[in-house]
């Protein structure tokens, strides 16, 4: 699975059209989540920083809320922009999560686990958890 990861506003125009899974590097104010939006249409999940999640509108949330997107909270530790454009999380690791949620264990408890070994955050170990994602 990648992400896409954007680190300033001026990189948007050029997104491709079908990236589904972005994190945003910098802080997006609400027209930078809208032309986000219009750029990639297939767009279902958006990853910010804790400290640039706490700052956004209530109002572009509701909005993303209507379209289907995810907003979640989260770093991409260790992750170098000039290397590669996309942080991805390993199969591996994505059929550790989903083992242990079809496994029926607490999520609580997997997010534990996968932290351990992985450098990713909980909310999107949840989310990965939760949907149907191919690599």
């Amino acid at each position: 699975m990648r992400l896409r990861v954007v680190s300033a506003r001026s990189e948007i125009p050029n997104l491709n059209p079908n990236e589904k899974m972005i994190h945003l590097a910098f802080r997006a104010s609400n027209v930078d989540f809208l032309n986000l939006m219009q750029r990639c249409p297939r767009l279902r999940m958006i990853q910010v920083p804790p400290s640039y999640r706490r700052t956004m509108s209530d109002a572009i949330q509701v909005f993303m809320d209507m379209q289907g997107i995810e907003l979640l909270q989260g770093d991409v530790w260790g992750h170098r922009k000039d290397l590669d454009e996309y942080f991805t999380v390993e199969d591996a690791t994505l059929n550790e999560i989903r083992s242990l949620a079809a496994s029926g264990a607490n999520m609580d408890d997997v997010t534990t686990q996968i932290q351990k070994t992985a450098r990713i955050g909980p909310e999107l170990v949840k989310y990965i958890a939760k949907t149907k994602l191919t690599a």
